[in-house]
């Protein structure tokens, strides 16, 4: 069984990486002026100290544009400033906010049928159900070089990776996707859907400061509930 989710992550901060994912995505397009608060804290279930507690994070990333009287205004710059930037998997209609229950984590020899990457042959294997908004939408499987360093359950949080960032000290820079279709593995949790199902399929090499790649991860998405969105800049 999965862990549970570790709500890691503020709720003001939730907040403003759900609406950094729906500016975006082009749900809320630059110059859009935002509803007023206290419909908008009703609409997203939450309270207004919370909501403005999350507006001014995003004032701050340069996301918001608050005009005194008339309201806040959506400012879109030029790349993505969230902490879900290269997450790609998006609802049909687009944006939702990405979680994970933990399946299973721990320190593997790497086997045969993995690409090569990093400097090791071994390397932490974490295996996770993927949600947004709290809708099921994956099942990944990420391989992290154990020249980067090992992670436990107890170390993980909602962002892999700010978690690698705040435990291991570095940080994501690049990644390089590909995308096809496969079958479900055979570890998928039965709630989420049988293996060997035919699905929406990623194949993701990420890189931190060196010239190797040193994570490997695969996806198997449901194409009925999620889509993968790769916008040019």
């Amino acid at each position: 069984m999965p862990y549970s989710r570790r709500a890691d992550l503020p709720k003001y901060i939730q907040l403003s990486e759900l609406l950094i994912r729906d500016i975006d995505t082009g749900r809320l397009l630059d110059g859009e002026r935002l509803p007023p608060e206290r419909q908008m804290a009703a609409t997203l279930g939450t309270s207004i100290g919370t909501l403005r507690k999350a507006l001014a994070n995003l004032e701050q990333k340069g996301l918001l544009e608050r005009v005194q009287g008339s309201g806040n205004y959506v400012r879109k710059p030029g790349k993505a400033a969230g902490l879900y930037a290269m997450f790609r998997l998006e609802l049909p209609e687009g944006g939702g906010l990405p979680t994970a229950d933990v399946i299973t984590i721990g320190l593997c020899a790497k086997p045969d049928d993995l690409p090569a990457f990093g400097a090791s042959v071994r390397a932490t294997r974490i295996r996770r159900l993927r949600y947004l908004n709290d809708i099921a939408i994956a099942v990944e499987e990420i391989w992290l070089d154990a020249s980067a360093g090992t992670l436990g359950a107890d170390m993980l949080g909602d962002s892999l990776y700010q978690t690698y960032l705040e435990v291991l000290g570095f940080w994501i820079t690049r990644a390089e996707d590909r995308v096809g279709i496969s079958a479900l593995p055979d570890w998928t949790p039965a709630p989420f859907g049988k293996p060997g199902t035919p699905c929406g399929y990623i194949e993701r090499f990420s890189w931190s400061a060196g010239p190797i790649p040193i994570e490997f991860s695969r996806t198997w998405f449901d194409t009925t509930k999620s889509i993968y969105v790769q916008r040019l800049k």
